[in-house]
């Protein structure tokens, strides 16, 4: 099965889709981000697109994962922001098509959630980041996320990206489960500490940030 994690910027598919992959075991972790990223780094930065609105991403998306789904044993996992509804159908639908069992879920939360999140997630968020003066620095970073936060909000409440979870008043493992409930997949129990899961999902996040 490929499930896949859709969601605004900074809604929290990256931790958990990383919680799916710890908890199940023989999964992969695939991050269509790579191959638009491979894209723009041909164009000069003053002519670059979104990466989505290449051709090349939305077929090249399908050709990978389908190639994967073919050859893995165990679940594949997508952590991947798509609005548009053409891209939708040609990216998900298009691997529907190839006869692929895919499970879409779009995490969702508030606005305020989401910007509380962003900052968590820039330079540093929550009391210490307020104490010293960071959370302002942090969400000027996030500017881009923020200004697509409202639209992709919206789009990503149409029906045709159901199934929807709000994500607002759970945790990562919660998030987790609950896909993984949807999709009658099994995961192993969460038996770490607090405190390991905020390491956990610091070292994420940077490895996401890195990736970029």
């Amino acid at each position: 099965m490929l499930i896949w994690v859709n969601g605004t910027f900074g809604v929290g598919k990256t931790h958990t889709v990383a919680e799916l992959h710890r908890r199940l075991p023989g999964s992969l972790v695939i991050d269509p981000e790579q191959i638009g990223y491979g894209l723009q780094r041909l164009v000069p930065a003053e002519y670059r697109p979104d990466f989505q609105d290449f051709t090349s991403w939305r077929t090249g998306v399908v050709e990978v994962l389908d190639l994967i789904l073919h050859e893995h044993d165990g679940h594949v996992l997508v952590p991947m922001t798509v609005t548009d509804l053409r891209y939708f159908e040609e990216t998900v639908g298009g691997l529907r098509a190839l006869g692929h069992d895919v499970h879409h879920v779009a995490l969702l939360a508030d606005p305020p959630t989401i910007i509380r999140r962003l900052a968590h997630r820039g330079l540093g968020g929550g009391r210490l980041a307020d104490a010293v003066g960071l959370r302002g620095l942090a969400l000027r970073r996030e500017a881009w996320a923020l200004e697509r936060l409202v639209p992709n909000l919206e789009r990503l409440g149409h029906p045709d990206f159901a199934e929807h979870l709000a994500t607002d008043h759970l945790t990562v493992s919660q998030a987790a489960e609950q896909i993984a409930a949807s999709c009658g997949v099994d995961l192993e129990a969460d038996g770490t500490g607090r405190l390991l899961r905020t390491a956990r999902r610091a070292v994420t996040t940077l490895q996401h940030v890195r990736r970029a």
